[in-house]
């Protein structure tokens, strides 16, 4: 599987923006997929999960209730809408994916990972 982010960009604190990731190679019902995202001096932390077709979530405590996912199989996409922007959201932000599970919310669960778009959120 080939993934694709793209989305990412300065927003001041309290905006939004949506991230996607466009997956290739594999058929993309059976990929659960997940955002990852990375700051500097911290260790990788799941953001956001999906299950195949998307009738599982997960979310991280930190982005409950600001954050969506969601998956568009007809287009071999996921999204991530993130609303209510912090200065803490700031990060390289990845997508993954598996196909080894319904469902994954750890990093080793997943085998496959996009390149990473910079999201900075200014206060």
């Amino acid at each position: 599987v080939q993934l694709q982010a793209s989305g990412g960009g300065l927003v001041q604190a309290g905006g939004s923006l949506r991230l996607s990731c466009t997956a290739s190679g594999r058929t993309f019902s059976n990929v659960a997929m997940g955002w990852f995202r990375l700051s500097p001096g911290k260790v990788r932390e799941i953001v956001a999960a999906i299950s195949w077709i998307g009738s599982m979530t997960y979310y991280a405590d930190s982005v409950k209730g600001r954050f969506t996912i969601s998956r568009d199989n007809a287009k071999n996409t996921v999204y991530l809408q993130m609303n209510n922007l912090k200065p803490e959201d700031t990060a390289v932000y990845y997508c993954a994916a598996t196909h080894d599970y319904t469902m994954a919310s750890a990093e080793k669960m997943y085998s496959f990972w996009g390149q990473g778009t910079q999201v900075t959120v200014s206060s």
